[in-house]
């Protein structure tokens, strides 16, 4: 057994309030997640709108804070006015981003309106791509969030929908920093940043509810990082709330310590997004605080692709600038699904993902939305036929039912291990990483509930860790709950026929004496420690 791992945790030591939507998901037309789980008019529990409601049921029981949508990089080329109305009146376009006709039979009041059923709250993303057009972004949030009495609220009402959606969160574009993206402003960030100025102005002045959110950087990989993000910012820095950015993190097969140690390069991302931040407020002599949304983000396996020397170390123009011949059009059947199969195990899945989750309550100061990918599949596992739990469920719900109130400084005193640099392919490429610690966790305090939570994963393949949790500034929280979630097979994965493969249980061996709680932590596990008055 390796040696003492050691946590602690002091009331005096706040990081900054976790944000009702810090545990929030990401839906885009691509694959199945629409066409095939959110939509099958021939499913057996379909509703009258093509919904499924095996689907929707099992997401209403998690109580999924908020999920951004329709997208992406679908909707850089979305016409969303294409999409309301009757059915045989919408237009059917093409899908440059994804090579997919869209029928527009899941519309924009659809959207809105499957979001209602599940009992969410949409974080609405507009095109600012091919629609580099104000008067459409005005219209769109006159459509959805307006009572009545004007030409687009009156026009919801004669669709179905008598009162407004109250959509409060919108998203100028997606990664309109990535020339992989329609319409992308790569080349003028300055020109970006004054049209975004003027637009959430605009749909401020229509709405002045809403909350904006513009682009910053699609990856720290991006050559323009972080000047790209500087430079709009500067343009649009009293107008906007939210300065949204996207990472998807990649180890190659079998190299487990540096998929889950990715959380540590999200970190950095954040520090270097809030440097700039200040920076910029600095300049603008402002008192406001521009927060956080990294409302796409992911961690996956992935193996070395061959590397170009030439390219340039992050050139992902080059790297996206491809063009296929061969490649079609896809008509997706939503009756026609895939299932979908994640290389690896259901607890590796988990665990990478529940790591960068925590290092997102490390920066609860200023991250304020985060949004999964694959978040609704990881609370709502599904194929054509059935829903079920996967282990990715029991973590994330973990999060959505004990991380409220105030993020808490984690002191963490563990073995270490170093991640030498790597590169993926030519532009997801690591440096070095040394000193990362086995366990990671993080914290937070509700004081309303008189509730303290610590979440630990033990990233180690090998070792057990006994724990020493020090949370003796908290007087008389003398009751703990420990649950634990680990598998012994890391290739294991639940399935409709076998839902229990994984299911957290509660330690009963743990003490807490003197302030001080005693447990172990198995290896490669999910722990969630709860501390009550």
């Amino acid at each position: 057994m390796a040696k003492n791992a050691k946590i602690t945790v002091h009331p005096s030591f706040e990081i900054g309030e976790i944000s009702e939507r810090m545990f929030s998901a990401f839906l885009e037309p691509i694959g199945t997640m629409v066409n095939g789980t959110m939509f099958n008019p021939k499913h057996p529990t379909a509703d009258e709108q093509g919904f499924r409601t095996d689907f929707i049921n099992a997401l209403k029981e998690t109580n999924l804070p908020a999920v951004r949508m329709p997208g992406g990089n679908f909707v850089s080329a979305w016409q969303w006015k294409d999409s309301i109305g009757p059915m045989d009146q919408r237009k059917v376009h093409l899908d440059p981003a994804w090579h997919q006709y869209i029928l527009n039979d899941v519309g924009h009041d659809e959207y809105l309106q499957w979001a209602e059923k599940v009992g969410t709250n949409v974080l609405y993303t507009v095109n600012m791509g091919t629609s580099r057009n104000i008067q459409d972004a005005m219209d769109v949030v006159e459509y959805t969030n307006h009572a009545g009495g004007t030409y687009w609220s009156d026009l919801r009402k004669k669709n179905g929908h008598e009162d407004p959606y109250g959509v409060k969160m919108w998203y100028l574009g997606n990664e309109m920093d990535g020339p992989w993206q329609l319409g992308a402003w790569d080349k003028d960030p300055q020109g970006y940043g004054a049209f975004c100025n003027e637009a959430s102005k605009a749909m401020k002045w229509i709405d002045e509810s809403i909350e904006t959110g513009v682009c910053g950087s699609s990856a720290p990989f991006m050559e323009s990082f972080p000047v790209f993000d500087q430079e709009v910012l500067d343009k649009c820095y009293d107008t906007v709330d939210y300065l949204s950015v996207h990472h998807y993190h990649s180890a190659q097969p079998g190299d487990i310590k540096s998929l889950l140690g990715g959380s540590v390069y999200y970190e950095d991302f954040i520090d270097t997004e809030v440097a700039m931040f200040d920076y910029v407020a600095s300049k603008h002599r402002s008192p406001k605080k521009m927060m956080l949304s990294f409302d796409e983000y992911g961690a996956m396996v992935r193996p070395y692709s061959p590397l170009n020397p030439g390219y340039g170390r992050y050139n992902m123009a080059r790297t996206h600038y491809k063009f296929d011949s061969n490649r079609k059009y896809i008509l997706h059947d939503p009756d026609n699904m895939m299932d979908r199969q994640f290389p690896g195990g259901d607890m590796i899945h988990m665990l990478s993902m529940a790591s960068i989750q925590l290092a997102f309550l490390h920066k609860a100061d200023r991250v304020k939305i985060s949004c999964m990918t694959g978040g609704l599949g990881a609370l709502c596992a599904s194929n054509h036929d059935h829903v079920w739990k996967s282990a990715s469920h029991y973590a994330f719900m973990d999060l959505l039912k004990y991380a409220h109130g105030t993020s808490m400084q984690t002191a963490i005193d563990c073995e270490t291990y170093d991640m030498p640099g790597y590169a993926i392919d030519d532009t997801s490429q690591y440096t070095g990483k040394e000193g990362v610690n086995f366990v990671d966790a993080a914290s937070a305090w509700d004081k309303e509930k008189e509730q303290l939570t610590v979440f630990v994963i033990n990233k180690n393949e090998e070792e057990d860790y006994p724990l020493e949790l020090d949370i003796k500034g908290f007087e008389g929280y003398n009751n703990v709950k420990h649950i634990e979630l680990t598998s012994d097979n890391l290739e294991d994965q639940s399935s409709f026929e076998n839902p229990d493969m994984f299911l957290p249980v509660e330690d009963s061996n743990v003490k807490i004496e003197n302030g001080v709680a005693k447990a172990c932590i198995k290896a490669l596990s999910w722990n969630v420690f709860v501390f009550t008055k």
